[in-house]
């Protein structure tokens, strides 16, 4: 089975700005990797309309399916509906619906500014949002979600069973305090090279006043990330240190 391919797409001065930290990204990649879906790419834009239409229409065409997160609020600067409804060359309009169940649960507090969040690329399908009622919505292979995490992860949960699958994508984590990655380098090059169906990746990190190694395996093809993590775990152990299954705390 060939696993599905996405993208995701931050949109937001205040990510680049340093102003706010995504935390999205993490919750995102481990819901696709338990669907099978491989994430290849994440790229951040600004709130400028040119480049968030450029980068929609390049992920939308480079992958199965693409996830937006941030610029779907009340406020001026909250454009990510109106560019994905350029990008797709079709009109920005009402959602009646999503305006009718917005004005059931608010009242007189639905004004202009609350009714943007009801309005959607012509054709899209709301992604319901338990959190607090406004949706996100998909066109396409394009789900459009908010940036605050409590919706987000509200708005992908409800998304969920409607995206596609593939074979479960699967990590194994092995680590050993008073590694250096150049003495494992050429070592775990090679055990690449034996296992091309596993993605292999080499993470440093300090504890206190020493360096150590987290050695990962990924991939669907689970056979092999265990004979890949059998090998990665024998190459620490070779450096007279005792490898431990897991990520370091």
């Amino acid at each position: 089975m060939k696993n599905p391919t996405a993208a995701i797409l931050i949109i937001g001065n205040e990510i680049l700005s340093g102003r706010t930290q995504d935390v999205n990204v993490q919750f995102i990649a481990r819901r696709l990797a338990d669907l099978g879906i491989r994430l290849e790419e994440v790229r951040v834009v600004p709130d400028i309309p040119a480049r968030i239409i450029g980068a929609v229409n390049e992920l939308r065409a480079a992958y199965t399916c693409m996830f937006t997160t941030g610029g779907i609020g009340p406020t001026h600067d909250d454009i990510t509906s109106e560019c994905i409804a350029a990008a797709f060359g079709v009109p920005w309009v009402l959602h009646e619906e999503t305006a009718r169940i917005m004005r059931e649960r608010w009242g007189e507090d639905v004004n202009d500014a609350r009714l943007r969040m009801a309005t959607m690329p012509l054709g899209a399908v709301p992604i319901k949002n338990e959190a607090s009622i406004a949706p996100g919505f998909t066109v396409g292979n394009v789900h459009v979600m908010a940036g605050v995490p409590r919706i987000m992860q509200s708005m992908f949960l409800a998304l969920e069973p409607e995206l596609p699958r593939g074979e479960r994508i699967e990590m194994r984590a092995v680590y050993g305090i008073g590694v250096l990655e150049g003495s494992i380098a050429a070592g775990l090059g090679e055990i690449q090279d034996r296992f091309p169906q596993v993605d292999l990746g080499s993470y440093p990190f300090e504890r206190g006043d020493k360096w150590g190694v987290t050695l990962v395996a990924k991939g669907s093809d689970i056979p092999a990330i265990e004979a890949a993590t059998a090998e990665t775990t024998a190459l620490i152990a070779a450096q007279g240190v005792t490898p431990v299954r897991g990520e370091p705390d």
